[in-house]
Parts: C-alpha cells; sequence; structure tokens
C-alpha cells in the first residue's frame, strides 16, 4: 500500500490555533484513506495519544530557534530568515529516513517554508506544496506599515521569500492556498506555471455551536470580542486600530461598551490597553468558545494579514453576529448584509457596531444566518474533499 509523508511547522495537535486546525483536519482526512508518516517541529518531543493513534508514525523534533539568530543567518546567507527560522539538519534527515523506509508515494508539506526539507524526489512520489496563503505577501503589506530599518526588513525578507516560492512552485506537483483571491495573487506573481488548487479551511459546527456555559458576569454591559493569537503582529494592529480608533467612536453614544480581547500571549501593545477604559485582555483561557457565545458582537477588524480567518468561522459557526472589515471576510463565502456586516474604515465600523447594537432583532438573525452558512459550506469533509483527487493520483 502506498503511503504519505506529512511534513509540518508545528505539531498538529493539539488544535489550538488557525494553523493546527488546519493541519490536523488535513492529517486526519489523509490518515483516514493511507498510512500517514509524521514529520514536525514540537515544543516536546512527547507524542501526544491522538498523533499516535491516527498515524503510522510520529517524529517530532525540538525547535527553539530565536528570531534575531534567524535574521542574523538570512543577512550571512541571503536565505530568506523564514527558512533559516525553520531550518533545521536533523528535520531535513527525518525526512530522507521516512523516505528511505517507507513505501511514500504522497509528500504533503504544511507551509512553505517546510519545502526545504523536501529532497528531489522520484517521479512516482507526488508532492503536495501546502502553501495555505501567500506569506510573502504578508511581509510585503508588513512592510507598508513600518519604517526604517524595519520596512527594509521586511521588503528584503517578501522579496527573497517570493523567489523561494516561485522555486518551489516549479518542483511541486500541486500548490494548495485556501482561498480564491490567495490563489489568484500567487498565480500573478509566477513567473512559470504551477498548478494551483484551492482546499478552503473548514469548522467543526459541532464543536463551534452556540449552547456553551457562560462566561459572563455583567449581563448590562454590551461586548464585543476579538479572538486570536495575540502575539501576531496583524492581530495586534487590528486590537490597537480598534481599541484607538473605532472604540473611542462607539463610547461617544454607548459609554458602557466593554472591548474584551481574548487571546493567548498578548503583546506589550496588546496588555497595554487594558488600561483604557472599557477594554479587558483576558490573555490565555481554557475555552474562547465561552467568551464567543457570550458575546453581543463579534469583531474582526483586520487591515493586515493572508488567507482566511478562521475568527470569523468559528464566530459564525456559533451564531454571533459578526462586524469584518473587507479583508477580514476575505476568501469566505458569505454574503454581507445578511450573514455578516462588512464595513470599511473608522467610521462606518463604528457605525456598524452601534446599528447593530441598537437592533438586537436584525444581530440576532444575522447570526442565525452565519451559522446556517457555516454549517451548509464550510464542514470540513466538505472543504477537504479536494485532496481524495489528490492522493488518489
Amino acid at each position: 500500500m502506498s503511503e504519505i509523508l506529512f511534513i509540518a511547522h508545528r505539531c498538529p495537535y493539539p488544535p489550538d490555533r488557525g494553523d493546527r486546525m488546519r493541519s490536523w483536519n488535513v492529517l486526519r482526512y489523509l490518515a483516514a484513506r493511507a498510512p500517514v508518516h509524521l514529520v514536525a517541529f514540537s515544543e516536546s518531543r512527547q507524542i501526544p495519544m491522538p498523533l499516535a493513534e491516527l498515524c503510522a508514525s510520529v517524529t517530532l523534533l525540538p525547535h527553539r530557534p530565536r528570531r534575531w539568530m534567524a535574521l542574523a543567518h538570512s543577512l550571512w546567507t541571503g536565505r530568506p530568515a523564514s527558512l533559516s527560522y525553520f531550518g533545521d539538519r536533523a528535520t531535513t534527515q527525518a525526512v530522507q529516513t521516512c523516505l528511505a523506509q517507507a513505501p511514500i508515494s504522497k509528500i504533503y508539506a504544511f507551509s512553505g517554508q517546510m519545502a526545504q526539507h523536501v529532497p528531489p524526489v522520484l517521479p512516482s512520489v507526488r508532492f503536495i506544496m501546502d502553501f495555505v496563503d501567500v506569506d510573502s505577501a504578508k511581509f510585503a503589506e508588513l512592510a507598508d506599515v513600518h519604517r526604517g530599518i524595519r520596512r527594509w526588513v521586511y521588503r528584503r525578507e517578501a522579496r527573497l521569500l517570493e523567489q523561494f516560492e516561485q522555486s518551489v512552485a516549479q518542483r511541486a506537483d500541486d500548490c494548495l492556498f485556501v482561498s480564491g483571491p490567495e490563489a489568484v495573487l500567487f498565480q500573478r506573481r509566477m513567473t512559470n506555471g504551477a498548478n494551483v488548487r484551492i482546499v478552503p479551511n473548514g469548522i467543526d459546527s459541532q464543536s463551534y455551536a452556540p449552547a456553551l456555559p457562560s462566561a459572563r458576569d455583567d449581563g448590562a454591559s454590551p461586548i464585543l470580542v476579538f479572538t486570536g493569537q495575540m502575539d501576531y503582529a496583524p492581530n495586534v494592529d487590528a486590537v490597537c486600530w480598534m481599541a484607538e480608533h473605532i472604540l473611542p467612536r462607539v463610547h461617544r453614544a454607548r459609554p458602557d461598551v466593554r472591548f474584551v480581547i481574548v487571546g493567548r500571549n498578548p503583546a506589550g501593545r496588546v496588555r497595554a490597553l487594558a488600561r483604557k477604559p472599557g477594554i479587558q485582555v483576558t490573555g490565555a483561557v481554557s475555552d474562547p468558545r465561552i467568551w464567543l457565545n457570550q458575546a453581543d458582537l463579534v469583531v474582526a477588524p483586520m487591515r493586515l494579514g493572508r488567507g482566511v480567518q478562521n475568527k470569523v468561522l468559528e464566530a459564525m459557526a456559533m451564531g454571533r453576529p459578526v462586524v469584518a472589515t473587507p479583508l477580514a471576510a476575505d476568501g469566505i463565502d458569505i454574503q454581507p448584509g445578511l450573514e455578516f456586516v462588512r464595513a470599511a474604515g473608522v467610521d462606518a465600523f463604528a457605525r456598524a457596531v452601534l446599528d447593530l447594537l441598537a437592533d438586537p432583532s436584525r444581530a440576532a438573525q444575522i447570526g442565525v444566518q452565519a451559522r446556517q452558512a457555516m454549517v451548509d459550506r464550510y464542514r470540513w469533509d466538505r472543504c477537504l474533499a479536494p485532496l481524495g483527487a489528490l492522493i488518489a493520483l
């Protein structure tokens, strides 16, 4: 029987953040159809039981690099810092060992940086590269919002990483992206043809459902909730923009509104927001769904970032009305005005929040329709169906 080698930049379990949710569900989908060998970076070499039960073999390798060291190595070698950050001889050797010992017919690399560990392979081995989104474009966006040396560093990384992505696309049999806009952007950047396919992110609509216990200790004040990894630059930018520019406009009309920022590892700029009136920064919580369930509105004021925002899928699956910038909803098959509210700019976003808070029946209806959209269009089995055809080739 042919087998699959799955290479990931983070251990897919537990699926407690956006990239792990995708890698875990892809891994489960593949393992239901063929034996899968996993090679991944991890903070611990202890193999979680769900992975041990799912995979034919699991190799977890420690990953404790420092970003400044990756940048220094990049400046010395001329390679992208992203590759230096995830470069590791032990990982490359683990991949080669697996290819030598198991009848591998497919290699599935999750996240573009892991392609550096995929050696030249025989024509009988299919190389599936899941870029997820266009990482080089993320760095280009970061360059646009920074100045000085950081702008230079981000522009350099965007240029070098784009060159690497093109070289990987020429080697890969299939290049996967999470949405149509990401796929189109990648194709426009390619100097040579690539077999680009769309495999969307999904949602577990049973785990993310409206009925969960309450975390709310104050039933009087409306709550706006933002969820995410709070040391991730696009999330930091989003909550700071919300707190510093949008929330003051909301408070002029509704001073009782609370803005709750939910997510682990809040950056210094995010922690500082807790000193502002009406803002709470929770840090890591045992279950973000509890806060989502108690939100009057979920806000996604994203100005940076690529791909599909899992925070939007999660909130909608829980039946919460969502106010999102166009970028936050980009690539998601949802209807503005019916299944969420789209708002661009400070004044429009503040007005959308106030309008929904003033009309609870409309907010509730949007939440109901949002939930149905997720159940109908974003179940994982439906989203991952294109992989079935790829592994059958």
